[in-house]
């Protein structure tokens, strides 16, 4: 079977070679932040390669153990070689889904801010179930999930979220997920049962490292403390260890609270609020290079892209892709690859 040009394997394995090399220099851990980041990526493409060769022998076992039955007409065999074939196409969409990253910054980790839209505490549920759905994904990739800041709802849920997702890709497979999610369902909240429509922000940002030059003049950012709310103990209570920074020129917020210590929660702040002038020099070059192109569609960034129904019938469908898929309890609980892939495909212009 000849996966491997396709798949890239040989300079992934180069790659590999490598990484492995830079580990092994005497100061590699001189920089902890760039060795965990180097680290991260070694275990990706390492991920990626093994699975390669996993589904290579699965292949090679599967067609001898066809092979056999079909020569001893033995139908005994077929379930057996059914799941096989399961599990060969499963891991191929998982591969495919590593291929089609392919842009700067797929690789670094990722940003994600939730925010609830209008409609009090339903809004609020919903943000809360999406905070779950993203939590639950990541834990299924292997990814690492650290909360910067939480506002919890006034009755029930959050109104707003951001967390860091660590981990090789984060943000190539994340990035997808930016935009409104509406939600309809029969509101637990209403005694008189009846359905609503909640709406929820996701904003995705590449978490940028030193090595790319983001000018922030700290003149131009007003920093405040004040005391973290929720939970923490007496120490993050009592002490003004928030930070929120808001760049004047902007008027870009971010904030962060949940670090023990304020110089950690200013890091983290000067972290996001990098991520965010970052995005902003993306989003002004895609609007000069969509005019130079003649593409006159508005851009926009907080545009609705999924809707999710749990009644008078179950369905989540990707708006952008028509992607969908009747099992909502699925999705909820992070099966979320089938519309990142349909996403990715379409921005590749590839059949999946």
């Amino acid at each position: 079977m000849k996966w491997g040009i396709h798949f890239d394997i040989a300079r992934k394995e180069e790659k590999i070679a490598e990484l492995e090399y830079k580990m092994g220099e005497p100061t590699f851990w001189d920089n902890p932040d760039n060795a965990q980041k180097i680290s991260q990526e070694l275990n990706g493409i390492k991920s990626g390669v093994d699975t390669y060769k996993k589904l290579v022998s699965k292949y090679d076992d599967t067609q001898i153990l066809l092979e056999l039955a079909m020569e001893e007409n033995d139908t005994s065999q077929e379930s057996e070689i059914d799941s096989e074939i399961a599990e060969i196409k499963a891991g191929l969409e998982s591969l495919q889904l590593e291929i089609l990253l392919s842009e700067p910054y797929d690789a670094n980790n990722a940003i994600l801010t939730l925010h609830a839209g209008a409609g009090g505490t339903e809004a609020q549920d919903w943000t809360q179930m999406l905070l779950r759905m993203y939590t639950r994904w990541a834990e299924r990739h292997g990814f690492t999930v650290e909360t910067a800041d939480i506002l919890p709802g006034d009755e029930a849920g959050v109104k707003s979220v951001t967390l860091f997702i660590k981990g090789h890709n984060a943000y190539g497979f994340l990035k997808s997920e930016k935009g409104i999610h509406r939600l309809v369902r029969i509101s637990p909240f209403d005694s008189n049962a009846r359905r609503h429509t909640s709406f929820s922000a996701c904003d995705i940002m590449p978490e940028i490292d030193d090595a790319v030059e983001v000018d922030i003049n700290m003149a131009d950012v007003r920093v405040d403390t004040y005391r973290a709310s929720g939970a923490g103990g007496q120490h993050i209570n009592k002490t003004s260890s928030a930070v929120r920074m808001t760049h004047m020129p902007t008027g870009i917020v971010v904030q962060c609270q949940n670090e023990r210590s304020q110089l950690q929660n200013k890091e983290q702040c000067l972290k996001m609020l990098r991520a965010k002038l970052f995005e902003l020099e993306l989003e002004k070059k895609e609007e000069e290079i969509a005019k130079l192109e003649g593409d006159r569609m508005k851009i926009e960034w907080g545009s609705q892209i999924r809707s999710y129904v749990f009644q008078p019938y179950t369905m989540v469908k990707d708006l952008r892709t028509n992607e969908e898929t009747g099992n909502v309890q699925a999705v909820m609980d992070g099966e979320l690859d089938n519309f990142i892939r349909a996403f990715l495909a379409m921005k590749a212009n590839v059949k999946v």
